[in-house]
C-alpha cells in the first residue's frame, strides 16, 4: 500500500506522525493489515516502529521494507539489557549501516536508556548498554530514542557525558526540570496518550510549556491506549485524540499541532522533504499572519529567527520580499479569519506603503487588521505614521520589552539611539488613531513584568505579558 504523499510540505498540517509505536508485535499479529489502514484513513502520514529487542528488530524493518510510510529504529530496550551481546550489537551496527547506503527507512537507534521501575535488568548493565548504543548513534550520526523511567539522574548524565545531541525522549514521564534539561541537550520531548487521563496534570502543565521546537507526538501502541479507547489495545489511528488534547493544552488548532509535530519529526528523523520556500501568509488558531519581510530594526536577543526558520511549523525565512499582489492572494477571503495580522520574521512597517495598501484592500473585504510592531515606526519616517493607519487597522501590538531604557537598550540592541523614548511616545500616539492599542514584554532575565505592567498603566494601555518561546 502506497502513501498518499503524506510528506508533501503543502499539506503538513493534514497529515500526523507516529514517532514511537511497535507495530511488530503479537498485539497486532491477529489485524495488523486493518491497523496499518486504519491509520492511513485517519491522516497518519508516517509511523515509526520502534526496535527493542532482536525479534522486534527484525519485525519493524520488515515492515518498514513492505510500506513506503513505515519507518524504523533499531536498539536494545533496558528491559531487555541482561540478554544484550556483541553479536546482537555488530546486527543493530549493521542493519543500521546498511541502511544508511540503501534506503534510509532506520531512522533512529532505539528504544534504548534506563528502567529502574521494574529492573527487569540490572542497572549496571542498563547502564553500559545505554553507553553502547548511545556511541553507535553518535557514530552513524542517528537520533536516539530514549525510554527512562524513575532513572532521571543517571539518564540525564549518561546522555550529556556522550556527546549525543540529537533525539528525544519518548513517552515523557519526569518533571519539569527533566524536560527543561533534556530540551538543553538538544532532545525533543514525545508526548503519548496519558496526557488525555484526568489525573495526568503534571504531564499537562509540562505539555503546555514545552516549546514548539521540541514537541514531539507518539501512541507508544499498543500501550497506553488514550482517552476515549482507555482500556483498548492501542493503535496509530488514535493518535488524533492525543494531538487534540494537546492543542486545547497549547491554545492552538488541531491543524497547529499535526503542523509542529510533523514538521518537527521530519526534521528529527530525516524523512520527507522539508518547506523550502519562506510562506508569506501563515495560519495560527483561526488568525492569517503576514510575513512581508525579515529586515528590522531591533536585534532581540530573544528573536526566534535568529535561531529557527520556522514558527509552529511554518517556514518564514523569505528569499525575497513579497509584492503587493502576492501578499493579496496569499491571503484569499480576508472574511475567513478572525484577524489578519502583519508579523512574520521583521517588522511590517518597514513597508509602510504595502501595510496601508493591503490593509486597506483587507477593511474592503470584511477582514479586521492587526499589526504587530516593535515601535519603531515614527524613528524609522521621521514622521508620525501613525495617521495614515487610522481607519484601516483595527488593533496594534506594540513590543515594550522592557521597564526602562537600560535593560531596552541591552535586550533588543536597537539601531536608533534614542529607542526607548521613540516606542513610549509611539504607545501615546497610536491610542489616538488606533480602537486598541497593547503592549507587549517577554519573561526575561532583568526584564522586571511588574514594572513593565506600571509603565504600560502609566501609558493608558494593557501589558500581555509572553513566555520566552511562545509565539502567535
Amino acid at each position: 500500500m502506497k502513501a498518499r504523499d503524506p510528506l508533501n510540505p503543502r499539506t503538513l498540517e493534514s497529515f500526523l506522525i507516529d514517532t514511537h509505536c511497535h507495530l511488530e508485535m503479537d498485539a497486532f499479529d491477529p489485524d495488523r493489515e486493518e491497523v496499518i489502514k486504519r491509520a492511513h484513513n485517519a491522516g497518519i502520514g508516517s509511523i515509526i516502529t520502534i526496535g527493542s529487542d532482536l525479534a522486534g528488530n527484525r519485525g519493524g524493518l520488515e515492515l518498514s521494507q513492505k510500506y513506503d510510510f513505515i519507518y524504523a529504529s533499531v536498539g536494545f530496550h533496558p528491559h531487555d539489557a541482561k540478554d544484550f551481546t556483541k553479536d546482537i550489537f555488530d546486527q543493530i551496527k549493521t542493519w543500521a549501516k546498511e541502511s544508511k547506503i540503501q534506503n534510509h527507512k532506520i531512522v533512529a537507534i532505539g528504544e534504548i536508556g534506563l528502567d529502574y521501575h521494574y529492573d527487569h535488568s540490572p542497572r549496571e548493565i542498563q547502564r553500559d548498554v545505554f553507553v553502547k548504543q548511545l556511541q553507535l548513534a553518535k557514530e552513524l550520526d542517528l537520533p536516539v530514542i530514549i525510554h527512562s523511567r524513575e532513572a532521571k539522574r543517571d539518564t540525564l548524565e549518561i546522555v550529556s557525558e556522550s556527546g549525543v545531541n540529537k533525539g528525544v525522549f519518548h513517552c515523557f514521564s519526569g518533571d519539569m526540570d527533566m524536560a527543561e534539561r533534556a530540551m538543553a541537550l538538544g532532545f525533543c520531548i514525545s508526548i503519548a496518550g496519558p496526557v488525555t487521563f484526568k489525573n495526568a496534570k503534571k504531564l499537562q502543565e509540562i505539555t503546555a510549556a514545552i516549546p514548539d521546537d521540541f514537541l514531539l507526538i507518539e501512541t507508544d501502541a499498543p500501550y497506553l491506549t488514550p482517552e476515549p479507547f482507555r482500556g483498548r489495545r492501542n493503535e496509530p489511528a488514535y493518535l488524533i485524540h492525543t494531538a487534540q488534547a494537546i492543542a486545547e493544552l497549547r491554545g492552538v488548532s488541531l491543524e497547529d499541532i499535526s503542523r509542529i509535530t510533523t514538521l518537527n519529526a521530519m526534521r528529527l528523523f530525516r524523512i520527507g522533504e522539508l518547506p523550502g520556500k519562506g510562506e508569506i501568509a501563515y495560519k495560527i488558531r483561526d488568525n492569517l499572519y503576514l510575513n512581508i519581510t525579515n529586515r528590522c530594526t531591533n536585534r532581540c536577543s530573544f528573536c526566534i529567527r535568529f535561531h529557527s526558520d520556522y514558527v509552529k511549523g511554518h517556514n518564514l525565512r523569505l528569499m525575497d520580499e513579497p509584492t503587493e499582489e502576492e501578499v493579496k492572494q496569499a491571503i484569499g477571503d480576508p472574511a475567513r479569519y478572525q484577524e489578519i495580522v502583519f508579523c512574520g520574521y521583521g517588522e511590517p512597517l518597514l513597508r509602510l506603503d504595502l501595510v496601508k495598501n493591503v490593509a486597506q484592500w483587507i477593511k474592503q473585504h470584511n477582514g479586521k487588521v492587526r499589526i504587530n510592531t516593535n515601535g519603531h515606526g515614527n524613528l524609522i519616517y521621521g514622521r508620525n505614521i501613525l495617521p495614515e493607519l487610522q481607519g484601516i487597522v483595527d488593533s496594534m501590538s506594540i513590543s515594550l520589552d522592557a521597564q526602562d531604557k537600560v535593560i531596552y537598550d541591552k535586550i533588543c540592541k536597537p539601531s536608533f539611539e534614542n529607542a526607548y523614548e521613540g516606542v513610549l511616545s509611539f504607545i501615546r500616539e497610536a491610542q489616538k488613531f488606533i480602537p486598541h492599542v497593547q503592549v507587549t514584554a517577554v519573561t526575561l532575565p532583568g526584564v522586571d513584568i511588574e514594572e513593565c505592567r506600571r509603565v504600560a498603566g502609566e501609558l493608558g494601555v494593557q501589558l500581555r505579558v509572553r513566555k520566552l518561546a511562545a509565539v502567535g
